[in-house]
């Protein structure tokens, strides 16, 4: 349904997005994390055509987006900071939205309204951001995309009204097959709803996978050796990202875990090997210090 190659946009004299390619099914929910500033939201203009690619390709449905009339009437798009003219009263924006969107339908507006509960007399610049954030999250789920973007779209929600829209963009992908790309720095709620999973790093995509296998791959294995200097070896193996040391325990965290890579630590002398699930928050840092040098050395004596 989303398909980006070899995308590359600079700001100014910044390259902000290097060479980015990733893929989306139809009907999936795609989560996109990273820290602030490596390019996220970017990439998210770009694939709304609010920015034009400076090289590459991005197709929604096999068609290019920027300036494309029919692609943009099917897609919802949801900012962190939703400006709308201060002035409108909600009821206004929704009459703005009818006349725009031709598949839009007040009917499913007021039903997420029930839960959402604005009231539509109030004016724009009465709301908080919160209340901005549910009025752009309806408005978008009533004309009923084809594919939802949203940035950040749990920011100044309560938890209560925060699982409610969880809640309900589960519902658009199984009752409608919606496409929904995310990114949020709330990666408990992402690893709830999402399928797959896209790690960014200065512009690029350094880490894109399903979450199944990410959960499946990604693992911190807890094991105990009586002969430290194994470590060293362990640590240069293509399977290994980062070993910790707490007490006699060693944590090595593997980024392609198999019961190959379980039976040679047990060969290389570890009394045993237990798995470690990690979460989605979890697996992020560990990603991202891979290539750093580990914070605490490996102690390099024997254990009698």
């Amino acid at each position: 349904m989303i398909d980006v190659k070899n995308l590359s946009k600079s700001l100014g004299n910044k390259k902000v997005l290097k060479d980015v390619s990733l893929k989306v099914n139809k009907g999936s929910i795609f989560g996109l994390i990273g820290e602030n500033g490596v390019g996220k939201t970017t990439l998210i203009k770009c694939l709304t055509g609010i920015y034009k690619a400076d090289e590459g390709i991005i197709k929604i449905n096999n068609e290019e987006v920027f300036e494309n009339k029919k692609v943009k009437s099917s897609l919802g798009y949801v900012s962190d900071e939703n400006q709308y003219y201060p002035s409108f009263k909600v009821k206004e924006l929704v009459k703005f939205y009818n006349l725009t969107y031709e598949t839009f339908s007040y009917d499913r507006f007021k039903e997420v309204n029930k839960i959402f509960k604005i009231p539509e007399e109030k004016r724009i610049r009465q709301l908080s951001k919160g209340m901005k954030m549910r009025v752009a999250l309806m408005l978008n789920l009533s004309f009923h995309p084809k594919v939802l973007i949203l940035d950040e779209p749990t920011s100044g929600l309560d938890p209560i009204v925060k699982r409610k829209l969880i809640n309900l963009l589960i519902e658009e992908v199984s009752e409608r097959k919606t496409t929904i790309f995310i990114s949020s720095h709330h990666l408990t709620d992402l690893e709830r709803i999402c399928d797959s999973i896209a790690i960014m790093e200065d512009g690029t995509i350094r880490y894109s996978d399903s979450l199944d296998s990410m959960k499946k791959n990604i693992k911190k294995l807890q094991t105990l050796f009586k002969y430290t200097r194994v470590l060293e070896e362990i640590k240069s193996w293509d399977e290994v990202m980062k070993i910790e040391r707490v007490g006699r325990i060693t944590y090595i965290i593997t980024k392609n875990y198999s019961e190959k890579l379980k039976k040679r630590l047990l060969e290389k002398g570890s009394q045993f090997v237990e798995e470690v699930d990690l979460s989605l928050e979890d697996m992020f840092i560990y990603c991202m210090e891979e290539d750093e040098e580990n914070e605490e050395a490996i102690e390099k004596s024997f254990v009698l």
